[in-house]
């Protein structure tokens, strides 16, 4: 079976640098053509330099890393240091990475990816504000030929939201570019916090992790230890959401997600609920579907994935 072309967007944040580890260890699945990162949890020279350290922690050596926007496409940057800390990825040893920074910028390198390749051939997976996706639909519309799908982390429905009382962050740091991503006609798989609030990294399950005792599960074990401190004190919870990870969980086993096919509108004009993802969850509108809306998870299944996946890397 052929692999999946993918591009992954992030901020790496703590999550963002899972997801990366996850991908990592399916590259029998996954061809990733390419890692870009956007300011979003920390600014872009953070993001950056730490999913260049993610390459160095896992080994990989052969996946290029590409500097996309430094800001929203008309908003200020808001960032998130409270949550994942001054380095964006505290709770591991910060270093300069040996993996270079690719010298062509995000956007472009989106761009010519995309017009290179066949129909429906490439899977990007945004974890971050989405304004590198946005700015290259802007820029080359004709790429959205060659967009199998977009797997996406942001928005939220029944939870409300996570940074304002109505939007999640990433739809909130970058409203204009999420509406451009959920409207441009493509297959749309939105990881919500309505699922990404059931994975939650329990000190159990956090050192089932620790205990296969290779890098990348000791950097995994430690920035979570790190990252659960701030949403278990606000939520009340055994342990911090694991969001972004769900984005290539769902590429490498879909069957551990429920969704349902749904209209998702963003909110980009009013102060109160910029960034507010209206899902038409029940079809009370006649706006057309655009995205596979995940509502369920099997939270077990999906640290079993992780936990697995993470082991081959001893």
């Amino acid at each position: 079976m052929p692999r999946r072309k993918v591009i992954i967007d992030c901020d790496p944040g703590q999550d963002d640098a899972v997801a990366l580890f996850l991908a990592f260890a399916a590259r029998d699945e996954l061809d990733l053509l390419g890692v870009t990162t956007v300011a979003g949890n920390v600014p872009l020279a953070l993001t950056q330099r730490n999913a260049r350290m993610m390459c160095d922690i896992a080994g990989v050596a052969d996946v290029p890393v590409h500097a996309g926007a430094a800001e929203p496409l008309e908003l200020r940057l808001e960032t998130a240091e409270a949550i994942h800390g001054k380095t964006g990825i505290d709770g591991v040893d910060v270093f300069e990475p040996r993996t270079p920074l690719a010298s062509d910028d995000a956007v472009s390198f989106i761009v010519d990816t995309l017009l290179r390749s066949g129909p429906d051939s490439v899977t990007l997976v945004p974890t971050g504000p989405m304004t590198n996706i946005a700015a290259a639909i802007r820029q080359e519309p004709a790429i959205l030929g060659s967009v199998r799908e977009i797997v996406l982390m942001g928005g939220a429905m029944r939870e409300g939201g996570n940074r304002s009382p109505s939007a999640e962050f990433n739809v909130l740091v970058d409203p204009h570019a999420a509406a451009i991503v959920f409207d441009c006609g493509r297959p749309v798989v939105a990881m919500g916090l309505d699922v990404t609030h059931q994975v939650l990294s329990t000190r159990e399950r956090v050192a089932r992790i620790q205990a296969l005792d290779n890098p990348v599960a000791r950097a995994t074990a430690g920035m979570l230890g790190f990252f659960h401190r701030h949403d278990t004190e606000k939520y009340g919870s055994e342990g911090a959401p694991l969001h972004d990870p769900c984005t290539i969980a769902y590429l490498l086993a879909p069957g551990l997600f429920e969704g349902k096919l749904c209209n998702v509108t963003v909110e980009t004009g009013s102060p109160l609920t910029r960034g507010h993802t209206a899902v038409d969850f029940w079809h009370v509108t006649d706006r057309p579907h655009n995205a596979l809306w995940m509502h369920s998870v099997d939270a077990d299944g999906f640290y079993e994935l992780l936990t697995g996946r993470l082991a081959r890397f001893g």
